[in-house]
């Protein structure tokens, strides 16, 4: 079993920045693929940023070039760094863990989920 915690999220200005952190206990996440989901109110989860075990990154178009993922390894952590943000990144952002590539249409084989952390953007 894995645990996931996130912390980070906050109401920030638009254009401002937020790092999000999601520890994981229980075992390592190395050989994951982990990332982040968010889900805004309204609307279903979706897929934000994923890094494989190898370390390539992916992200959904809305936010190539302003989100950064990456993983602390020796920390068992992964982060999510998010620049020029706008009022539609608002949304609680789920820390995620699977054994493949993590995407929209396959919440299903999410292995692991975190409780959530609540980011909002002020316009």
């Amino acid at each position: 079993q894995v645990q996931l915690v996130e912390s980070g999220g906050e109401l920030v200005q638009a254009g401002g920045s937020l790092r999000l952190s999601c520890v994981a206990s229980g075992r390592t996440i190395s050989r994951y693929h982990m990332g982040w989901f968010r889900q805004a109110p309204g609307k279903e989860r979706e897929f934000a940023a994923g890094i494989s075990w190898s370390g390539s990154t992916y992200y959904t178009d809305s936010v190539k070039g302003r989100f950064g993922i990456s993983r602390g390894n020796a920390k068992n952590a992964v982060y999510l760094q998010m620049n020029s943000l706008k009022p539609e990144d608002t949304a609680v952002y789920y820390c995620a863990a699977a054994g493949e590539t993590l995407s929209s249409s396959r919440l299903r084989n999410v292995a692991y989920w975190g409780q959530g952390t609540q980011v909002t953007v002020s316009s």
